[in-house]
């Protein structure tokens, strides 16, 4: 099974289990506190219906005009201040609930809205969260070595640190302020932060929803836009350095397979090729000397290592060859190999020829011992010793 698939079902069973486990912690804690709270309620409403004589019918009308008037408890929400902070929560996926379109153009138009903006803000952060991670990975880099680190580089430990620090500062800085303007206390204030910059916005607790804060606080106002989208992008750096690399892991294993297949192919191409050289190459050495040298080649071609004194330039057969590790400037020509083996002695080993392994001993001097149809060359039997 490929790695790919592998990885996918390996996500899936870990998905689905942690949420059988969140499921099983939310139901111990919440379950029990859920049940006594409605039955709390429910007597309380029985209080009220005995109190002040309310039927069945009335009390529900009663609790209907209550829910349609909570929005409007925070004053005039679709101003324009109110209608920015509203356009945030949709495009960001926040969606508090504290105001909904009511009219059925405003719904229309929110879904065309919706549809749009999600994607462009969603490019929008991790574009410039790839940015912020950019400047930081320089910055960083730059501390280190004017503080004359012995390894000055950025590792990815570096910067997850780096990023988890920041979005602890960002919530915390969050927390601090709306504890203050909301009354809230550090705890409810954090959690508020936390479910907003995560866009998970459950929307038991949304600022700028009291003493109509919208109209009368401007510069609170002001603060919480920036804050949100701040505080977003933040995020939304820290996330583009952690998740976004397991998320491109897949993409790299299909590039990387994609390569090792075309990999293949070049490789069956110079085999072919190999092979029918090799078939041709002992008739043509027994007729004719040089012209069964040549044949050597493809050979030679199999393999991706070999000394320098065995890398024959024919550009005929390099375009079916695949790619080598050896240096050009360590490859001796056909002319002087040729040369040798004719009449030794007449192509002296300067410096440009010369045999490499003879001088010192190169890392990228292995072949193995399977070039059978040199054995019909005696002159290149010799610097075999060498390969």
């Amino acid at each position: 099974m490929k790695r790919q698939n592998v990885r996918t079902l390996a996500l899936i069973m870990c998905t689905f289990t942690y949420l059988l486990v969140g499921a099983a912690v939310f139901d111990a804690l919440e379950s029990e506190e859920e049940t006594a709270e409605r039955r709390r309620l429910e007597a309380k409403s029985q209080e009220l219906k005995s109190k002040y004589n309310l039927s069945a019918e009335s009390y529900r009308e009663l609790e209907w005009v209550v829910l349609k008037l909570k929005p409007h408890k925070a004053g005039v929400q679709w101003k324009f201040a109110g209608s920015f902070y509203f356009a945030i929560t949709v495009i960001t996926t926040i969606g508090y609930g504290h105001a909904a379109p009511s009219t059925d153009g405003g719904k229309v138009f929110c879904m065309v809205y919706a549809l749009l903006g999600i994607p462009l803000t969603l490019v929008m952060f991790q574009s410039l969260g790839e940015r912020i991670n950019t400047f930081v990975r320089y910055l960083l880099h730059r501390i280190k070595k004017c503080l004359g680190m012995r390894r000055a580089e950025v590792s990815m430990a570096n910067m997850v640190t780096i990023g988890f620090f920041s979005c602890i500062s960002t919530l915390c800085i969050g927390a601090a302020a709306f504890s203050y303007y909301e009354h809230w206390s550090f705890f409810h204030a954090y959690y508020y932060c936390f479910i907003t910059l995560t866009t998970i916005g459950f929307g038991d607790y949304v600022a700028l929803q009291k003493d109509e804060a919208l109209q009368n606080k401007p510069q609170y106002v002001a603060f919480s836009f920036v804050y949100i989208l701040t505080g977003l992008t933040v995020i939304g750096a820290f996330l583009n350095l952690v998740v976004l690399r397991f998320m491109t892991m897949n993409a790299e294993d299909e590039k990387r397979d994609a390569e090792h297949r075309a990999l293949l192919t070049r490789n069956g191409q110079a085999s072919s090729i190999h092979a029918a050289d090799t078939a041709s190459a002992a008739p043509a050495a027994v007729g004719s000397g040089g012209g069964g040298f040549r044949n050597v080649y493809a050979e030679v071609l199999h393999f991706q290592s070999m000394c320098s004194c065995l890398w024959y330039k024919s550009r005929e057969k390099l375009q079916y060859s695949i790619p080598m590790i050896i240096p050009r400037d360590l490859s001796t020509s056909d002319t002087c190999v040729e040369q040798s083996h004719s009449s030794p002695g007449r192509c002296p080993e300067t410096p440009s020829n010369r045999c490499f392994c003879n001088a010192r001993r190169s890392a990228i001097s292995s072949v193995s011992t399977g070039l059978h149809s040199l054995a019909a060359f005696q002159g290149l039997m010799k610097r075999r010793s060498s390969v």
